[in-house]
């Protein structure tokens, strides 16, 4: 399949050509980065200068600047120049601000499917609350919670229908604590919940917090490992059952940051 390049006001599309599997990225909506610098960037991707590109989207990743095209982009440039970790994280950067964006979505995909070796990938609970982003479970949250509370002012003010509506009033207060526990697993999961992304050829995972102690198991490029614990420079990490032991901060990127 040809790639496609795809253009809009604020971005270019930037087409990572590896597989055929691999669509051609689609700019994502999200607040844009200033469009010359951004332009210029996709200029340098399009000539072939991937380093240079990443380089140029990741001088844009500033406070309130960040948008999904920005980092959707960048992935593609890291992933054409060989960082696969990055581009991993760049994406599901991207996917947190759009979470059904479809290629985001396959050109995540297609980058893990890279990854070599143990990894932890979302379960199906995670991804199912990653379909949503953090500002859009909490508004279903909050309006559940508000019909709740108006249907039981409702029957304050109207008593002789409270045995009608008893069932309704039930199933909305049970909808409403689901979708706050929803909103508390979607939070938790984005904000605390930290994933290591190893970003170098491969990472020596070590039975504890010492370059001498021995190796548990050998991470490779784009492995996501999941932070149990900080200790000075080094992480504890683990892949899943019978995966555990200790990597050196420098060899992985963290996401969220802490």
């Amino acid at each position: 399949m040809k790639p496609v390049l795809r253009r809009c006001r604020a971005s270019l599309t930037l087409a990572v050509v590896c597989l055929a599997a691999f669509t051609a990225p689609g700019a994502a909506p999200g607040a844009a980065p200033t469009e010359g610098a951004f332009d210029a960037a996709n200029k340098l991707y399009e000539q072939g200068k991937y380093a240079d590109a990443a380089s140029a989207y990741e001088q844009m990743l500033k406070p309130g600047r960040v948008s999904a095209p920005l980092y959707f982009n960048l992935g593609n440039a890291l992933f054409k120049s060989g960082h696969l970790g990055r581009a991993i994280a760049a994406y599901i950067q991207a996917q947190r601000l759009t979470p059904r964006d479809p290629d985001i979505r396959a050109n995540l995909r297609f980058a893990r499917d890279q990854a070599q070796g143990p990894t932890l990938l979302p379960n199906r609970w995670q991804r199912w609350l990653g379909d949503l982003t953090l500002n859009e479970w909490s508004l279903l949250a909050a309006a559940s919670v508000w019909i709740w509370l108006i249907l039981q002012i409702f029957l304050q003010w109207r008593p002789a229908l409270r045995q009608h509506l008893r069932g309704t009033v039930r199933s909305v207060g049970v909808v409403a604590v689901l979708l706050c526990a929803c909103l508390w697993g979607a939070w938790y999961e984005i904000r605390l919940e930290q994933t290591a992304i190893v970003v170098t050829a491969q990472a020596a995972v070590h039975r504890g917090p010492l370059q001498e102690a021995s190796v548990a198991f050998t991470a490779h490029d784009g492995a996501e490992l999941r932070v149990l614990h900080h200790k000075d420079r080094w992480l504890e990490v683990t892949a899943g059952p019978g995966r555990l032991g200790w990597v050196r901060l420098k060899y992985v990127l963290v996401l969220p940051e802490g």
